[in-house]
């Protein structure tokens, strides 16, 4: 029977949303029984049809809705655009009907994270809309504890309702150390959970 494994799901324009997810499945590889997938989904055009080739000509897979039902838990990811989520991400979660109409995340764990490129620039509030969806499909939401001193000594990222980034230019994709630590705690936190529910 093969691994349960965490799907880390994301959209990622400049670079920013794709480095954290390498830092949370740093994490979430630490829970050595949950295998761990990084998928992206492509742009869309103006029309929101997918405007990219259907192999990305760099980077992760692109995600497929089974991939997603299939998975035991989920991480999602979006830069966060004027409080909310980026189209491609929000395309590819409008077409996730089948999976809601039969059930196939409900009780799955699920935490969010964001980049954004001002310190008040919605971080929260996209965090905020990248779990609706998560709460629609019955997932179980995951939050970022206080008990992380990083959460409370963070100048840059990090919030309770999971881990983000302060982009402070379009090309700072590096994280600072606090923020690196709380993608990975995410990443670790969401991984023992699964395996927790799948004993």
């Amino acid at each position: 029977m093969p691994s349960p494994y965490v799907l880390i799901l994301y959209y990622s324009r400049h670079g920013s949303i794709a480095e954290m997810a390498k830092y949370i499945a740093r994490g979430a590889k630490k829970q050595t029984t949950v295998d761990v997938k990084i998928r992206q989904v492509p742009d869309v055009a103006a029309t929101t049809t997918s405007s990219s080739p259907s192999i990305p000509d760099e980077g992760v897979p692109y995600c497929t809705l089974d991939e997603l039902a299939q998975c035991h838990g989920l991480i999602l990811g979006s830069p966060s655009y004027f409080g909310s989520i980026a189209a491609p991400l929000k395309h590819f979660l409008d077409q996730t009907s089948t999976i809601w109409m039969t059930g196939q995340l409900i009780d799955k764990p699920a935490s969010v994270f964001t980049s954004g490129s001002s310190m008040h620039g919605g971080h929260e509030m996209c965090l905020q809309a990248l779990s609706i969806p998560l709460f629609h499909h019955g997932m179980l939401v995951q939050s970022q504890p206080y008990k992380a001193k990083e959460l409370m000594q963070t100048k840059t990222g990090g919030t309770p309702y999971g881990a983000s980034h302060l982009a402070t230019s379009t090309n700072n994709t590096e994280l600072s150390t606090d923020e690196a630590a709380l993608c990975e705690m995410q990443g670790y936190r969401l991984a023992k959970l699964i395996d927790q529910l799948n004993k």
